[in-house]
């Protein structure tokens, strides 16, 4: 199965609901089953942002089993569009407007119970066992 390394505060926030864009300066053309995985590493500043949600941020596991719907191009429409969806998640796409990329779009993510790995860069893939999702 496809598999996403992703920054903590941000995995959690994905696996939780919350967020359902991922930012990548690349594009994808993959749709469809996708895992996302907390890498190594965390942005600090971004934990501060969201240490109100007491929520817990492991690193090196796969947390959450999602669907890669489309990815969309990131642009003044799609920033407006974020302000109104979730500014507080979106932040700091909204607020960096010279910054070009693309947002992964993620539907149905549900939260499993997390498999220790390494990360990787771009998709890669992970052989995942219908025992290892609970």
């Amino acid at each position: 199965m496809k598999v996403i390394t992703i920054k903590q505060p941000f995995a959690t926030l994905i696996a939780e609901g919350l967020k359902e864009y991922e930012f990548r300066t690349w594009k994808t053309k993959y749709r469809g089953p996708i895992l996302i995985h907390a890498g190594k590493g965390i942005d600090k500043s971004a934990m501060k942002r969201y240490e109100h949600l007491n929520l817990e941020y492991p690193t090196s596991y796969i947390i959450a089993q999602s669907h890669l719907i489309d990815c969309i191009k990131i642009d003044d429409k799609t920033r407006e569009f974020l302000q109104k969806k979730k500014p507080e998640i979106y932040h700091s796409i909204i607020k960096h407007t010279d910054w070009e990329g693309y947002g992964f779009q993620l539907e149905h993510t549900k939260k499993i119970v997390p498999i220790p790995v390494n990360g990787k860069l771009s998709l890669w893939n992970y052989d995942l066992q219908e025992k290892e999702i609970g």
